[in-house]
């Protein structure tokens, strides 16, 4: 995948680290990254999720002045793990919060890129009508091939380009502690192809590599490159650049992790959430009685106004101004399945604020819609440009809401992710291992499968040309996790004499976009039929014939 710009740190922990960055010691200047390697004979379950929160951050000048420090490298092996209380299935909890200890602790914004969906809309809506402020939001930049109309295979740099990936951020607003940890972290994924929807969560406690340094949570990605990026004399233009250059690292995280390609991004914080549910009149939803993830009692901190607030959330309909609406997105104590079940919620409030933008009485009085892109105005950023906006304003409105589906990693049956403890602070990792991320590329790949291989829904056939046992199985179960059909694998006829690998294309050219991808997968030009001596009873529409360059490979 992509290699990973210079990121900057995030702020900083007693002790010297910084949240989810781990650290030995105070640095000095200029520091080397270590080597040592330290493991902690802990370990929990998914469901529990009891972090350390205790982000001790800095002022804007001292986040500035700071740059990157020594990171220590991770464990690379397994961790035992802890068994923890909290199971899914248990007896709902009602969690109490009074005010933080520490009088600067974070406000848990952690999901403030929830009403991307309806800042898209109303970008579409206001760029209609011919408002051209929404330039100061959408200032264009990224670049999505499936959003044409009639694409070029060429234009396609391979699977999951055939789909429109956003990556929407939410994170707290200047001013507050910890302000540029992206604590949700959503993927909004269209298919363009096939009018489908889907909403990736990301863990903000998945525990990757750095591209600042040495590992840490995703949720600091962003934080320490951008901090790496900034100076005590840094200029308005500077800090946009450095800005850029975290968006540019947490992208590229996620590419690497996911196994997906990400074409814009959105950054937005919880003031413009707030106001602009207020400025549409609330959302409303209705909760069913099974609804476990729907349904909260919590008291959390608001530090807003200074004072604990009583979320109570019960089955049937409820009305959400900005306030409950951002106490509903934050709330996890309350939850078996703590951000998980949080995710959902945050999902809801989407769908929820979509309609309501899409309504009469928002969409059809331009004072409103004008004043809801003023609501956001500094408190959102993203790459998308004007034509993008009215673009994915036209496909989502011909996606049904209902069919929007809520994929995350730790979703029955596909638990893929669970929490451990390293160096004292909870993180989530992939349960094939600390840093292997291949049943997790491939899960994402196949429930978000490109658009152009889902319609075209092509059988391939995989024969293996030499005398590398088990080739054929390990190339097939490659594809796969793309989400290719795999209809045979076997040896080739007449054994392993393939010098170099051959592709078939028996469509005469019909399913134009697989043949493209494959071409691009396997380093070959396709050609129309068999070679000598071979043949093709099985149906497929493509087959490889893998040669001896695949030893290298």
């Amino acid at each position: 995948m992509n290699d990973f710009r210079p990121y900057r740190t995030p702020q900083r922990l007693a002790g010297g680290s910084f949240d989810g960055v781990v650290r030995t010691g105070n640095r000095p200047a200029a520091r080397k990254p270590s080597a040592q390697v330290r493991t902690h004979n802990q370990q929990s379950t998914l469901e529990g999720f009891r972090r350390r929160e205790g982000f001790n951050g800095l002022s804007t000048m001292q986040l500035r002045t700071s740059s990157a420090a020594a990171v220590r490298q991770d464990p690379v092996g397994e961790i035992p793990r802890q068994p923890k209380a909290d199971l899914p299935g248990g007896p709902s909890r009602v969690a109490t919060a009074h005010k933080p200890r520490h009088k600067k602790r974070k406000l848990a914004t952690r999901f403030m890129s929830v009403i991307v969906f309806g800042v898209i809309v109303l970008g579409g809506v206001l760029a209609g009508k011919g408002y051209i402020a929404v330039n100061s939001v959408f200032r264009g930049g990224g670049d999505a091939p499936a959003l044409a109309e009639d694409v070029d295979p060429a234009t396609l740099s391979g699977e999951g380009d055939g789909r429109v990936n956003i990556l929407m951020l939410g994170k707290g607003s200047e001013g507050h502690d910890g302000a540029d940890l992206t604590d949700t972290i959503l993927v909004a994924s269209i298919d363009p192809i096939n009018k489908k929807a889907s909403i990736l969560s990301i863990p903000r406690d998945l525990w990757v590599k750095n591209p600042a340094g040495g590992h840490s949570k995703i949720n600091a990605v962003y934080a320490a490159t951008k901090s790496k990026h900034l100076n005590a004399d840094s200029s308005p233009e500077q800090i946009e650049e450095a800005s850029r250059e975290g968006i540019s690292a947490l992208e590229g995280t996620i590419e690497e992790t996911m196994g997906i390609p990400i074409h814009y991004y959105t950054v937005l914080d919880f003031i413009a959430f707030q106001q602009a549910i207020n400025t549409v009149g609330g959302v409303d939803l209705t909760i069913s009685p099974d609804d476990a993830a729907g349904i909260v009692r919590e008291t959390l901190w608001d530090e807003l106004t200074g004072e604990n607030y009583t979320l109570d959330v019960q089955p049937g309909e409820n009305h959400f101004d900005g306030q409950r609406a951002l106490m509903y997105a934050r709330s996890r104590h309350a939850s078996a399945r703590g951000d998980f079940d949080r995710t959902e919620r945050q999902r809801k409030i989407i769908l929820a604020l979509k309609d309501k933008v899409l309504s009469a009485g928002t969409y059809g009085n331009p004072v409103k819609i004008s004043q809801l892109m003023n609501d956001f105005g500094s408190h959102m950023t993203s790459n998308l440009g004007l034509r993008e906006v009215l673009r994915i304003y036209e496909l989502g409105s011909a996606i049904d809401t209902a069919t929007i589906n809520s994929v995350g990693l730790a979703d029955p049956p596909n638990v893929l992710v669970r929490t451990d403890m390293i160096d004292g602070q909870s993180v989530v990792r992939p349960m094939a291992g600390l840093s292997d991320y291949s049943e997790i590329q491939s899960f994402v790949r196949n429930t978000l499968k490109d658009g152009y291989l889902q319609k075209e829904s092509a059988d391939i056939a995989v024969y293996n040309g030499t005398n590398i046992n088990g080739l054929a199985g390990q190339r097939a179960d490659d594809l796969r996790s793309y989400g290719y059909g795999i209809t045979t694998v076997a040896n080739a006829p007449g054994g392993g004499d393939y010098g170099s690998t051959i592709l078939v294309d028996l469509t005469a050219g019909e399913k134009k976009y697989t043949r493209h991808y494959l071409e691009n997968r396997l380093g070959v030009t396709a050609v129309d039929s068999l070679p000598d001596g071979v043949t093709e009873t099985s149906g497929a529409d493509f087959v490889i014939i893998l040669g001896q360059n695949e030893a290298n490979r």
